[in-house]
């Protein structure tokens, strides 16, 4: 398929073809932008076509030739992956040295090799400075590719030694198309998947969950009382965060799509603050956030809104995820006074 599996990010291939056909390639990539977009999908990609032996144009791969096969396989001999094992905070220095000495090794089916290191964020000192050495004098004809969430987390010495590609949330219309090559249901559950993932594919597919979507309910109508019981909220929230399993991978993907849920259905609520019909809910969490509307306020709303994203910074930078939800709560449920009303609201 090519890059015709690619969505949303056209604007990246077509930087990339260029450079290559200009022979202006960079040695190292930094692929920034939001997890579940296509980051390291788009990276696969990109290192069938390098390593295509029987491209059909630039930068294209043909899918059919040995090489191709091969990293499809995940088996390529010349394609170098390593990422921050599951019960780690940081990349450890021995996965990264490890990765760097793969790349050190001359090439196996001909003159190139690809490096892809996901979880870019998470570098600690010990560990940048190992990686920096070979960012600093790459083998000859190597690409090396790390993906990450946000640039404000690399450190200066690094991001001054790659190029950095940023990669936008998807369009809805997009995620539409993707999101149908799964087996998800009718296309008004992807409709409505595409609308609440907030550009995602992977928080679409975490959200088709029946187990989340039974909780959606159970977070919205503990926060929708007048006098919401955050201890108890927390409470239901971690333990729901931990049925996803030991994984702490697992464990903060659900969370952070709980999160992403909740800040589409608090935009709901905004609306409905402010008018707005809202065809596209269902009547129980139209019922739902009409009574969280009329509880919070618009500005209850704005700040809750705010906790999320605050919430979902700390997901991304493995803030222990019990601290995070215990304080998102309290926020989530703050003392209403009486002066909260649908008038104090227009």
């Amino acid at each position: 398929m090519g890059w015709e599996r690619i969505r949303g990010h056209d604007a990246n291939v077509a930087k990339l073809q260029s450079a290559f056909s200009r022979s202006r390639l960079a040695h190292a990539y930094l692929f920034v932008g939001p997890d579940g977009i296509g980051k390291k999908l788009f990276a696969e990609e990109l290192t069938k076509a390098l390593l295509c032996e029987h491209p059909p144009a630039a930068l294209v791969a043909c899918d059919r030739c040995p090489s191709c096969l091969h990293v499809m396989a995940r088996t390529h001999p010349d394609v170098i992956m390593a990422a921050k094992p599951d019960d780690k905070l940081e990349l450890p220095i021995d996965i990264v040295r490890g990765f760097c000495m793969q790349l050190g090794l001359k090439p196996s089916r001909g003159s190139r090799k690809v490096a892809i290191l996901e979880d870019a964020d998470c570098f600690n000192d010990e560990s940048a400075n190992c990686f920096l050495k070979t960012l600093e004098e790459p083998p000859a004809g190597s690409v090396l590719i790390l993906l990450a969430s946000s640039t404000e987390q690399q450190l200066p010495t690094i991001l001054s030694r790659v190029q950095v590609l940023r990669f936008q949330p998807l369009t809805v219309p997009d995620l539409e198309r993707v999101l149908t090559l799964h087996d998800l249901g009718d296309g008004m559950k992807i409709a409505r998947l595409a609308r609440i993932c907030g550009g995602s594919v992977g928080v679409a597919l975490s959200l088709a969950d029946a187990d989340l979507g039974d909780f959606r309910m159970v977070l919205l109508k503990a926060m929708s009382q007048n006098r919401p019981d955050s201890p108890a909220l927390a409470e239901k929230w971690l333990r729901f965060t931990e049925e996803a399993g030991k994984d702490g991978a697992a464990q903060r993907g659900r969370t952070s799509a709980v999160i992403r849920m909740l800040v589409s259905q608090l935009q709901a609520a905004l609306r409905l603050a402010f008018g707005s019909t809202a065809d596209d809910l269902d009547t129980e969490e139209r019922a739902s956030l009409g009574l969280l509307a009329q509880n919070a306020g618009a500005d209850g709303l704005v700040a809750m809104l705010e906790a999320c994203v605050e919430a979902d910074r700390l997901i991304d930078r493995r803030v222990q995820l019990a601290l995070i939800l215990e304080q998102l709560a309290d926020k989530l449920c703050p003392a209403r006074s009486a002066s909260t009303s649908p008038r104090a609201i227009s």
